[in-house]
């Protein structure tokens, strides 16, 4: 199993790379993305995303009509660019240990691009977003939460991967320590920092 292979321009799968097409509402989200990535939800207004686009705050409200709705909208985009990228990662990958693989990825492609992950920024915070973004923020960990437990259950069955204890814990650990490995990488300005606890995390489950 390799741990993390080099990154590869247009490879299918990688987040932010599906489902966009040309027009306004999508500059706004992609300008809207890549600002909440670096400096936060709450660090970014319409007047900002509307100035580095070129159109007007009123363009700006005609698409996403309050910040809730922007919001929404940027995570559902996420969500459903990360889910095509488990997708091809169940089509392709060749077992559990290389889905993992796959699934680090997608974590290290967002630091190299020297952004975090829009949840994980989103996660920060939660208590300041309106209720209908954190419902996507929800779903978004939950989702990604079912599928590593599936994944790990798949390689235990299949006698490729070894951990003790249920599925659905192993999951929600390995979630969180990437999440935490990515926010502390990007601190730093170290991937070599998420590479070492990634590297960690993958060869733990090797069975012994």
């Amino acid at each position: 199993m390799s741990a993390l292979p080099a990154s590869s321009s247009g490879r299918v799968g990688r987040v932010g790379r599906v489902g966009r097409v040309d027009g306004t509402p999508s500059r706004i989200l992609d300008v809207a993305e890549r600002l909440a990535q670096t400096l936060g939800f709450n660090g970014f207004s319409y007047a900002d995303v509307a100035s580095e686009i070129g159109i007007t705050k009123a363009a700006m409200h005609y698409h996403y009509p309050g910040k809730a709705d922007l919001g929404v909208a940027l995570m559902e985009r996420y969500q459903s660019s990360f889910c095509a990228s488990l997708q091809h990662a169940d089509a392709t990958a060749d077992g559990a240990p290389d889905k993992l693989v796959a699934y680090v990825r997608l974590y290290k492609d967002v630091l190299e691009n020297r952004r975090m992950c829009l949840c994980g920024m989103l996660a920060a915070e939660y208590q300041t977003l309106p209720e209908r973004i954190r419902a996507t923020v929800d779903d978004f960990l939950a989702t990604n939460e079912r599928w590593l437990a599936k994944v790990l259950e798949e390689g235990r069955g299949a006698g490729s991967l070894a951990f003790r204890g249920d599925s659905n814990d192993m999951a929600r650990i390995l979630l969180s320590t990437l999440e935490g490995a990515l926010l502390l990488s990007h601190l730093h300005g170290d991937l070599e920092r998420f590479e070492t606890v990634a590297e960690y995390l993958l060869v733990s489950l090797r069975p012994a």
